[in-house]
């Protein structure tokens, strides 16, 4: 008895230590949500304007812009940029993305290449028949993302020096209201005329069409260096906004289990504590009644 006992103070231990780390991931994730969601929306207002520069430069310009890619005959390759994670404890966040990236290329019959942001999402898609390319480390904040933006576009810039990359696309959970996060893809490249007219057709929010000063094709490819920046910026800060929220959610369910196995340990603890002292004192009363002297009977007691 008393080494179950013993087994069972050890399991509530340990239980009670993961509790603690669980809390502490929790916290954690519960703080860097705030400062990813903060900037999710402020790169929203600020992805819409720059959306609006563009559409005002193209509403002026006599021809569409030509893009290096498209006047190089570049065909037939795509590059995805898959946002995935570097850290664990996330739920089903990599697997829900990997199955939608595969199923979203396997659409598409041109050649593919997947280059990865994240251990995580990249040991995920190493299992699939896809290939492989460049990866790039997730930033741990947000100070971090200008850095890999930088890289990514760099890596971009080269690859298509070299020919053969004709659509970039975007792949990644964002944040969505009723849910966690939601599997979305973006193309980023080409920028054709497709893309041009597209942004022509915004609706402009006020009765006054404006005007651009001094446009050039230096200004407009301006506002399309920013277009490219801030949309891989935004991808990255709604990747990450979407892994701490999975990582809350896991982490709340496990508090949960967690809680859940720690009462069920104290009420097997105190249960079998409750049994042993119940043996004890039984077996403490049936030693005295076993060491008391014979009490006399009825026939022995002499007549007074």
């Amino acid at each position: 008895m008393s080494g179950t006992i013993a087994e069972l103070r050890r399991k509530i231990d340990s239980a009670g230590e993961l509790q603690s780390v669980v809390r502490t991931m929790k916290a954690m994730a519960a703080s860097s949500i705030g400062q990813y969601e903060r900037a999710v929306h402020a790169l929203d207002d600020y992805y819409l304007t720059v959306q609006l520069a563009l559409s005002a430069g193209f509403r002026q310009m006599p021809t569409p812009l030509q893009d290096s890619g498209a006047q190089r005959g570049d065909r037939g390759k795509i590059v995805a940029l898959v946002f995935g994670s570097d850290q664990g404890l996330v739920g089903q966040f990599n697997e829900t993305l990997v199955e939608f990236t595969v199923t979203t290329l396997n659409a598409m019959p041109e050649d593919k290449t997947i280059w990865t942001i994240g251990e995580r999402i990249q040991s995920r898609l190493a299992e699939t028949p896809l290939p492989l390319d460049q990866r790039f480390a997730l930033p741990i904040s947000i100070d971090a993302i200008t850095a890999l933006v930088g890289q990514v576009l760099l890596a971009l810039e080269a690859a298509r020096e070299v020919g053969g990359v004709a659509q970039v696309f975007l792949f990644h959970n964002a944040p969505t209201a009723g849910s966690v996060y939601t599997p979305t893809v973006q193309r980023l490249l080409p920028l054709d005329e497709a893309w041009q007219h597209d942004l022509v057709a915004l609706p402009w929010p006020t009765r006054n069409l404006p005007e651009v000063l001094q446009l050039g094709e230096s200004a407009l490819l301006a506002f399309v260096r920013e277009y490219l920046f801030v949309s891989l910026f935004r991808t990255c800060a709604q990747s990450l906004a979407s892994e701490n929220a999975s990582r809350l959610a896991a982490m709340q369910r496990a508090e949960k289990n967690i809680d859940e196995l720690m009462d069920d340990l104290n009420r097997s603890f105190h249960r079998l504590r409750q049994n042993g002292i119940d043996e004890e004192l039984f077996d403490l009363i049936s030693g005295f009644e076993a060491l008391a002297p014979n009490k006399p009977t009825p026939k022995e007691i002499p007549c007074v």
